[in-house]
C-alpha cells in the first residue's frame, strides 16, 4: 500500500482510475489464501476486470501493472485474454514458474523456497482491518488461521517440472498473450532473464527495460541510477488505452544499462555504465562464438558451430590462477536475488 501510494496518484493525475485489489484471503478480502497463482486467483482477477470495465467512470478498457507477484498476475491474466484488458506493465517477474523462480534453480532447491513460505504463512494469517470489514473481522481472521498451512509442503511435493508448475507458466504457450507488454527488471534481481525471453517469444507489441536494479520498480531503482519510469508507464497507457499517437513504440525494443566493470561487493549504491538499445531481440548486433574450457582459460573460437571440444585447437597453458576455497558456505555460497 505504501508503494502504491507513490505511483497511483501520479497515474491518476493523468486521467486514470487506479484500483488496488487485495487477493482473496489477504488484506480486507474474504476467504483464505492457499497458494500462489491458483486458478481461483486468476478467475477473481477476471471478475475484477469485468466489474471495472462495467463502471460508469470506465470507458470499457483496462490495464494491469505490478511488480513481483503483481507482475506474475498481470502476465498470467493476460494469457487468459479477458475482453477489457488492452495492455500490461510488469516488473520483476517470470514466465517460467519452475525453472526461473524462487523455488528451484537448475533443479536444486533454493533457500528462498523456505523463506517465502514462512513469509507468506505470516501474511496469510494476519487479520483484516475492523475499520473496513466491521464486526466480521474476527470470524475472517479465524477462518484464515484455521485454513492456512505452510505452502512449502506443496512446493516440496513437486520437485520436478510437472503440471503444478506448468499451470500459469506463460512460457508453455506464449501465443496466449495477445495484448501489448511493457516488461522491466534489473541485473541485480532474480528475474532479469524473463524480459529477453518475452521479447524473443511474444508476437505482440512489446518493449523491454533492464537496469542495474534489484527487486524494485525502476523509479525506485537500487542500485542506481533510477529512471523516470512512471512517465514511461503513462506514455504506454496513453498509447494503448487512450489511442494517443505518442511514439510509445518508437526506438529500441530493448533498452538496457550496460554496466561497467567494478570491484566485487555484496551491495552497491550506484552502478556505473551507460544505456544501450537493441532494435529487436535476439539482437542483430550479437554474433555467437563457441569456445572450450582449457586448464586456465578459454580456447580460441571453434572453427564452426558444429565443432566438438575434442577437435578444437588448444591454446597454451596461460597464467596460473589463484582460487580461494571453500566457496560453498556463508557469503561465498551466494544467494538468489540477494537484494530482495
Amino acid at each position: 500500500a505504501e508503494r502504491d501510494s507513490v505511483h497511483h496518484p501520479y497515474i491518476a493525475g493523468h486521467g486514470y482510475a487506479c484500483v488496488r485489489v487485495d487477493l482473496r484471503g489477504t488484506g480486507d478480502s474474504e476467504g483464505v489464501l492457499k497458494d500462489e497463482y491458483l486458478e481461483q486467483e486468476q478467475t477473481d482477477a477476471e471478475d475484477v476486470l469485468a466489474w471495472l470495465a462495467d463502471q460508469p467512470w470506465c470507458d470499457g478498457t483496462t490495464g494491469m501493472m505490478g511488480i513481483s507477484w503483481g507482475a506474475f498476475a498481470a502476465l498470467q491474466v493476460a494469457a487468459r485474454q479477458p475482453e477489457s484488458l488492452r495492455a500490461i506493465v510488469i516488473a520483476s517477474f517470470t514466465d517460467d514458474r519452475y525453472a526461473d523462480d524462487m523455488h528451484y534453480m537448475g533443479g536444486a532447491l533454493l533457500s528462498d523456497n523456505l523463506a517465502e513460505a514462512g513469509t507468506m504463512f505470516a501474511y496469510g494469517t494476519m487479520p483484516p482491518d475492523p475499520a473496513v470489514v466491521g464486526d466480521r473481522w474476527r470470524d475472517m481472521w479465524h477462518e484464515r488461521m484455521e485454513g492456512t498451512r505452510p505452502w512449502v509442503i506443496e512446493w516440496l511435493r513437486h520437485q520436478r517440472r510437472d503440471d503444478y508448475w506448468r499451470h500459469a507458466s506463460v512460457c508453455e504457450d506464449y501465443r496466449a498473450v495477445r495484448c501489448p507488454v511493457l516488461a522491466s527488471s534489473g541485473w541485480a534481481d532474480g528475474y532479469s532473464n524473463a524480459v529477453t525471453r518475452l521479447l524473443g517469444n511474444l508476437d505482440v507489441p512489446r518493449k523491454g527495460l533492464i537496469g542495474p536494479w534489484s527487486h524494485k520498480f525502476p523509479h525506485l531503482g537500487e542500485p542506481g541510477p533510477a529512471i523516470g519510469y512512471l512517465q514511461e508507464v503513462v506514455r504506454w497507457w496513453d498509447h494503448w488505452l487512450k489511442g494517443v499517437d505518442n511514439g510509445a513504440m518508437e526506438g529500441p525494443m530493448l533498452r538496457t544499462w550496460m554496466q561497467d566493470s567494478v570491484p566485487p561487493s555484496t551491495s552497491y549504491e550506484e552502478r556505473p555504465g551507460r544505456w544501450v538499445g537493441e532494435p529487436s531481440w535476439p539482437s542483430p548486433h550479437i554474433t555467437p562464438v563457441r569456445r572450450r574450457l582449457t586448464r586456465h582459460g578459454l580456447s580460441g573460437p571453434l572453427p564452426d558451430a558444429e565443432a566438438s571440444a575434442e577437435t578444437a585447437p588448444a591454446t597454451g597453458p596461460g597464467e596460473g590462477l589463484s582460487v580461494q576455497s571453500p566457496l560453498s558456505v556463508g557469503q561465498f555460497g551466494g544467494k538468489w536475488a540477494s537484494y530482495n
